[in-house]
């Protein structure tokens, strides 16, 4: 029994930070769940999403990150972008 609210705890702590992060609460959920202390660890070291730069598409105009290389609204494959937007 132990255990399962230590995995729960972790899991909510690692979700939190990823959340914070810009990344799926869901699936930090998991992997702090799954991987109790070593989760919260990794969700921690994780990169932001948040401080990535941005891009608009030039079909539809939604805003993605710069690595995105397929619009995930319209589908447009997506080139190298000549303007940057700053991160948010």
């Amino acid at each position: 029994m132990e255990f399962v609210v230590l995995a729960f705890f972790c899991g909510l702590s690692a979700g939190v930070i990823g959340r914070l992060k810009g990344s799926s609460f869901w699936i930090w959920f998991a992997v702090g769940a799954v991987l109790p202390l070593l989760g919260t660890l990794a969700a921690v070291l994780y990169r932001s999403e948040r401080r990535e730069p941005r891009r608009r598409c030039p079909e539809c105009g939604k805003v993605l990150a710069v690595h995105v290389q397929v619009c995930t609204r319209c589908g447009r494959d997506l080139e190298w972008p000549d303007e940057v937007l700053p991160a948010r």
